[in-house]
């Protein structure tokens, strides 16, 4: 694998969704890591997720008393360093070999909200080059950040190339965050472009100018971002990590920072729940999921990125960010898993998953799902208890609106948890209601 996608730190989860008392998982460059709480060291750690024993994944043990992460198969235990301290099997006194019975302890730091891991050489590991965005780095107490991650089934060039395009949204979200009536040519120019990635300008802006200039960033190779200010109400953000699992499969760290000119809609924001504002984020996230994961089999067909200016057609100024994406890619090493092959194609179904895509993975909706599965039991008693008290008195006031309210929330509890587990594969754009 190029250089250019190892030598990097990659974001791998959010702060927030960690927990300190048991080890995660995630899948990095088709290196399984293991993510836990170092209490001794006060820092979160990240070993390739392998003991060194027998070699099985130390994300299925735990973190024991001692705060040490501990092998769930024969509990030899490891500080926040690596070093094994200890070898139940062993006899008293052993010690073991300090080489063999180690693990490797990535290099890791943390930003804006998210932990980040090093995967190139441990001496060049600079936390001083993590890939954080500068606008949030001033006055960071003035903005509104709403954040969400997905497990997406496609590249993470893939990914990329989507968010990057701005001309797409009126089309593919239109009845989410869209509208087919506000497409306009997309007159962006290329302002700088460097091995670094590139920066753009779009006078007109989005909505047909109605709210104001954008501007783009794509700090390479994983990191975008779209800024503009809409005057009156906020500058705004969307910000988008493109987080390489393996071929075929990426993580979406998005990140949604506003700045408002008043406290009335930070407020308003604020009080919506995070696992609900998840719900509406997957909306938006399936109505080009489907499409994009049939789109870079297509691709891959013509040749992959090296024949991206042959095989699509990219007649107007529009597709200026997909073009400079592509350009970057072939002049800085290609494609991160350049020569594999894409696995099959996935059924909607699969597609549609939520559950193991985000909710699992998600402290506030894995929270939420567990809360609203414990409530929905006591509600199905209050539905028949209504029926009782209605069939015992005949006409009872309190037996009625116990089943009203009952019914109401069994069907909008329902609602939620479908929302936390699986979409329905429908596109808004595409109903005719």
């Amino acid at each position: 694998m190029h250089p250019t996608w190892t030598e990097q730190w990659w974001p791998i989860s959010y702060l927030q969704d960690l927990d300190p008392k048991r080890p995660s998982r995630f899948t990095l460059l088709e290196r399984d890591l293991v993510i836990w709480w170092d209490g001794s060291g006060e820092q979160w750690r990240v070993f390739p997720d392998v003991c060194p024993h027998r070699l099985v994944p130390l994300s299925e043990g735990r973190i024991n008393a001692d705060g040490l992460l501990e092998c769930p198969y024969h509990g030899w235990s490891f500080d926040g360093n690596g070093q094994c301290r200890s070898i139940p099997q062993a006899l008293e006194n052993t010690q073991p070999d300090s080489r063999r019975s180690r693990c490797a302890s990535l290099p890791t730091a943390t930003g804006q909200g998210l932990l980040f891991v090093w995967m190139g050489a441990p001496d060049a590991a600079d936390p001083g080059q993590l890939p954080l965005v500068p606008a949030l780095e001033e006055s960071p107490e003035s903005w509104t950040v709403q954040d969400t991650f997905r497990d997406l089934p496609m590249d993470a060039v893939t990914l990329l190339e989507n968010v990057l395009d701005v001309s797409h949204v009126p089309f593919t979200h239109h009845k989410t965050v869209g509208k087919r009536e506000n497409a306009a040519p997309v007159q962006a120019v290329i302002t700088t472009e460097s091995s670094q990635g590139f920066e753009a300008y779009w006078e007109e802006g989005p909505r047909r100018g109605k709210l104001g200039a954008q501007s783009t960033s794509f700090q390479a190779p994983q990191l975008m971002w779209h800024d503009l200010t809409a005057k009156g109400f906020a500058r705004i953000l969307t910000v988008v990590y493109a987080v390489p699992i393996r071929r075929g499969e990426c993580r979406l760290f998005a990140r949604f920072p506003f700045q408002f000119e008043s406290a009335a809609p930070r407020l308003l924001i604020g009080l919506r729940p995070r696992w609900l504002q998840h719900i509406g984020n997957h909306k938006v996230l399936e109505d080009d999921q489907i499409f994009l994961h049939w789109q870079e089999r297509v691709l891959e067909a013509a040749g992959g990125s090296a024949a991206a200016s042959r095989a699509f057609f990219l007649p107007t100024g529009s597709d200026v960010y997909v073009s400079a994406l592509h350009r970057w890619l072939n002049d800085n090493g290609g494609e991160p898993f350049d020569g594999q092959v894409l696995p099959p194609r996935q059924p909607t179904a699969t597609l549609m998953d939520r559950y193991h895509s985000h909710t699992v993975n998600c402290r506030s909706c894995s929270t939420a799902l567990r809360r609203i599965r414990a409530v929905r039991p006591w509600l199905w008693a209050g539905l028949w208890s209504s029926a009782a008290l209605v069939g015992v008195t005949r006409m009872s006031w309190t037996g009625l609106v116990i089943g009203l309210v009952s019914a109401f929330l069994l069907r909008q509890t329902g609602r939620w948890e479908k929302g936390l587990t699986i979409g329905d594969g429908q596109a808004p754009r595409n109903m005719t209601a």
